[in-house]
């Protein structure tokens, strides 16, 4: 009983040490490249992406590679890995996001993010962070929300 109250005060502890932000990303630029599969069954894609980030997390100009697994129709899921140097909350530096994601036939798409341990640099070292975003395809200002620590 002992460990499961330490366990939970820890948890509270940790999610009152984290600051939530929240902002909108838009995409400059995304090229597409089909890897294999067809139009009538699985396939592969890669997409090179240029984002920017404003709100909470300001980037003009992120780097953005993803792996695409079309399954039927338009639908399917993604991974990717994001080169975001700017600020977060007026802090200045670099870091790396890895996230994953689904789209389905409806055009939904859903995000998670993660700062990978160990890439932040400047005023951002040591930050770690998750966020997400829902929103649908063709939207220009995708809202998203970003809980961290420093």
């Amino acid at each position: 009983m002992t460990e499961t109250m330490t366990m939970t005060m820890t948890e509270t502890e940790a999610a009152t040490d984290s600051t939530t932000v929240v902002g909108s990303i838009g995409f400059a630029n995304w090229e597409e490249q089909e890897v294999s599969g067809s139009e009538a069954g699985p396939r592969l894609a890669r997409a090179s992406v240029v984002n920017t980030f404003t709100g909470g997390i300001e980037a003009a100009r992120t780097a953005c590679d993803y792996s695409i697994a079309y399954t039927v129709g338009h639908q399917g899921a993604f991974t990717g890995m994001e080169l975001v140097t700017g600020s977060v909350d007026g802090r200045a530096g670099t870091f790396v996001l890895e996230e994953r994601g689904t789209f389905a036939a409806d055009g939904t798409i859903h995000c998670t993010f993660t700062v990978v341990p160990g890439s932040a640099t400047g005023e951002l070292a040591g930050l770690s962070g998750s966020g997400e975003y829902t929103c649908r395809a063709g939207t220009t200002a995708i809202p998203y929300t970003f809980a961290f620590r420093l």
